[in-house]
């Protein structure tokens, strides 16, 4: 399954919204994305994963990468997510109290 990750930015802060499955073969596309957000100066990252429907262990792991390249900037990464599946595997790896999620980008940006 394809990838497709869109990104908005307002000032220091961005939006990137991923659609489809995270896994293995289309993490790298994820980090690209995250990489090239923070160096283009982007600390506050916001990171959609509502229109996600699986994501692994190379996904997570992106994901964690993404924040520790943020908080060196001092920076947050937040995650919106209210899909059962993928909060399941957020609370079973601890990442949960790693991330704060959010239920919708309004809250998020509240935050």
């Amino acid at each position: 399954m394809e990838l497709d990750i869109s990104t908005e930015r307002d000032g220091s802060t961005c939006r990137i919204a991923v659609n489809g499955e995270v896994d293995v073969y289309t993490s790298p596309l994820l980090k690209s994305y995250l990489v090239d957000a923070v160096d283009d100066g982007c600390i506050d990252l916001v990171v959609d994963l509502e229109n996600v429907g699986f994501i692994d262990s190379s996904g997570l792991g992106v994901l964690v990468s993404g924040l520790r390249r943020v908080k060196e900037q001092s920076g947050s990464m937040r995650i919106i997510c209210t899909k059962e599946g993928i909060l399941k595997i957020f609370r079973i790896t601890g990442l949960d109290k790693v991330f704060p999620i959010f239920a919708s980008a309004a809250d998020a940006e509240g935050f």
